[in-house]
């Protein structure tokens, strides 16, 4: 089979978050300060507890529909409930998510083998990123910070399309932005939900890196965690490195 695009995951694939979840707290708190800043008048755990009703709500209901409203929709959302009329680009909201986000790429880092694996693999495929997350700015901020915007012909954001892994429509994107099918493309990352079942549905290949980190690991997380079933999910390479890469590639 002729392999002409490699797509990636973005983080826990080519970027790491240090430390798993414990970037939540403080970029949460950091956000609280820019709302008090600007006369939110609420303690801090009431605005947590809210916080998080609101995301976990908006949680459910993507993981039904996969879109991905943008992270301002939260904020907006959680000062209504507060009591305080703020849409998604009223300046307070845009400043405190950029705040929570500027916060949060202290704990990112470039995976060691991330560049010369790139390197190596721009010389023979077309690249493309696709990612979930939902402050697309902060991962665009990313690509370019690392150098790595350069490497791909593609980048897909979730929460600049309205749509999440694993739909059909957030892959799709990117093999019609690449010209090539599904049949012709591998997809690689670290979920079995959103990286593996939703490429090979489509008809791609799926390569799994398999990390141990805090944020797959820890029982009760901040993060959500796909539902049970997803685990039944097959790659059809497993690695452990992004190095391992190129040989798995090649024996396809």
């Amino acid at each position: 089979m002729l392999i002409k695009a490699i797509l990636f995951d973005l983080f826990d694939t080519l970027l790491l978050i240090e430390g798993g979840e414990s970037f939540y707290e403080p970029c949460l708190t950091k956000l609280y300060e820019v709302l008090a800043k600007h006369g939110v008048n609420v303690a801090y755990e009431k605005f947590k507890q809210v916080y998080f009703k609101i995301r976990d709500k908006l949680y459910v209901e993507t993981a039904k529909n996969l879109e991905e409203p943008h992270f301002n929709v939260r904020i907006s959302q959680t000062l209504k409930e507060l009591g305080y009329n703020y849409d998604v680009s009223h300046p307070t909201v845009v400043e405190a998510t950029e705040t929570f986000a500027n916060q949060f790429t202290q704990y990112v880092h470039l995976d060691e083998d991330a560049l010369s694996v790139l390197q190596e693999l721009k010389k023979k495929h077309k690249l493309g990123l696709v990612s979930n997350f939902a402050i697309p700015e902060c991962a665009w901020k990313l690509l370019e910070t690392f150098k790595l915007e350069t490497f791909f012909d593609v980048v897909v954001i979730s929460g600049e399309i309205n749509k999440r892994k694993p739909s059909r429509e957030i892959f799709q994107k990117a093999l019609d932005t690449l010209s090539v099918s599904a049949s012709e493309a591998i997809f690689v990352g670290d979920t079995l939900s959103m990286d593996v079942k939703g490429p090979k549905a489509l008809g791609m290949k799926a390569v799994l890196i398999q990390r141990q980190t805090a944020t797959t690991d820890t029982p009760e997380s901040f993060v959500w965690k796909p539902p049970k079933e997803d685990e039944n999910a097959k790659p059809d390479v497993i690695i452990k490195r992004l190095k391992e890469l190129s040989v798995a590639i090649n024996n396809f």
